[in-house]
């Protein structure tokens, strides 16, 4: 090697360490490659994707393969540079060469590579697998005689390669990922999926429609008040008691009713007989398991009653839907009667509001842990039931109670949160 010119050698050393940075890069390309992505890929039939899809399943050959290439191309080149500085400086050539090669190997073999393959791992990572692969068969026994000490060791501290964390996204992992797709993602469709995985946080209590709201109808009334309730319903399906609504005698969906709305001879039995039986749900129940019983069920309403049997409300498929996809009105807080926005930025908010209603329509955070409604959360904040017109704050919403009757709020003038603004000071 002495005899070699010095040309030569520096072509040589040039060479070695375009090799170490081709190890350097391929070894953070293949470790910072989306994993999802990736298989993604290789299931559409992407070469690159298939091949280092496949190397990543044994990372420990993988790593072995490049480590062994890496070590031996920088430590032949650490020889190569000692050579040349020697025949350049003689004896002081080694100190020379030994802080040359350190600064060029970690600038251009370490540094460079890697954070260009950090920013672009495909880019790096598949093309490296064509080469990759066929060493790792060049340098199997290498390889796996240095896995096997590898081993060794790892069984000595007690670490098991069952310890490694496991691939599967958990909930709250795959919520983060959802919101940080970016553009990738419509808005609408983040919306979706981050309320599809916020479905078993949100029971059926939360999303009723409480039992005085409820229309339905009361057989104990006469055949034509029941029969004019019917035409002028706005619902499709109406349960049928007897007295009380915790007296449910069915489930009545009108478009059957209209069959004997053309007969002269109605009477209240023949009503019940086109009646179904109700379908009770707990208020507990989650919402994600709520929509598989309506689906095993095939129903599209249900009576949602406490640990008593009493009955709390109806909760119906639409409701669950509208927790996924939106209400289905285009502005809710200017059609619902218990949101109506006022000229001066203030909303009149019924008392029998839902607080979750009022957080999404209006993009609140009041909070939804306890009570359910706007008159709950006004008493539970007062630990008493306001006898008069009271202010109070809650998450920086100010709220005004307007009328109160029977012990319950009717109505609040509610105050927007005022938005932090920053206010810029000269010197």
């Amino acid at each position: 090697m002495n005899e070699a010119p010095l040309s030569a050698l520096f072509i040589l050393l040039a060479a070695l360490i375009v090799m170490s940075a081709f190890f350097s890069s391929s070894e953070t390309g293949m470790m910072t490659l989306n994993r999802y992505r990736l298989k993604h890929l290789a299931k559409t039939g992407h070469r690159g994707a298939k091949r280092a899809s496949k190397m990543l399943q044994r990372t420990d050959q993988l790593i072995g393969v490049i480590l062994i290439g890496n070590n031996f191309v920088n430590i032949f080149a650490s020889s190569i540079a000692t050579v040349i500085a020697i025949r350049l400086w003689g004896d002081a050539g080694i100190a020379i060469a030994t802080i040359l090669l350190t600064v060029v190997i970690l600038i251009f073999a370490e540094v460079t590579p890697k954070t260009l393959a950090a920013l672009f791992p495909e880019r790096i990572a598949f093309p490296a697998s064509y080469v990759l692969q066929p060493l790792l068969k060049i340098l199997y026994p290498i390889v796996w005689l240095v896995n096997l000490f590898t081993g060794a060791i790892l069984k000595l501290l007690r670490v098991s390669a069952k310890d490694a964390s496991s691939e599967h996204l958990s909930r709250e992992e795959l919520r983060t990922l959802v919101n940080e797709a970016g553009a990738l993602i419509p808005r609408k469709h983040k919306d979706m999926l981050v309320s599809i995985l916020d479905l078993e946080k949100v029971t059926v209590n939360d999303i009723m429609v409480p039992r005085n709201e409820v229309v339905g109808i009361d057989l104990d009334d006469d055949l034509e008040t029941i029969l004019r309730q019917a035409r002028n319903s706005q619902h499709t399906r109406l349960p049928v008691f007897k007295g009380d609504i915790n007296n449910i005698q069915g489930m009545l969906h009108l478009r059957n009713l209209s069959k004997l709305l053309m007969q002269e001879d109605i009477n209240k039995a023949m009503i019940m007989q086109l009646c179904r039986e109700p379908y009770f749900i707990p208020e507990s129940t989650p919402l994600h398991l709520q929509l598989i019983n309506f689906q095993k069920a095939k129903r599209r309403i249900g009576i949602v009653v406490d640990e008593y049997g009493d009955v709390l409300g109806i909760a119906t498929l639409e409701d669950i839907l509208e927790e996924i996809v939106g209400d289905f009105t285009t502005d809710y807080a200017a059609t619902s009667p218990d949101i109506i926005p006022q000229d001066d930025g203030t909303y009149i908010i019924d008392g029998s509001a839902h607080i979750r209603t009022i957080n999404k329509m209006l993009g609140w955070k009041l909070p939804t842990d306890g009570p359910k409604t706007l008159n709950g959360l006004i008493t539970e904040t007062l630990e008493t039931i306001p006898e008069n017109n009271v202010c109070l704050k809650v998450n920086g919403v100010r709220i005004e109670v307007l009328q109160i009757k029977d012990n319950v709020v009717k109505a609040a003038t509610v105050h927007p949160p005022l938005r932090r603004q920053k206010l810029r000071t000269g010197t």
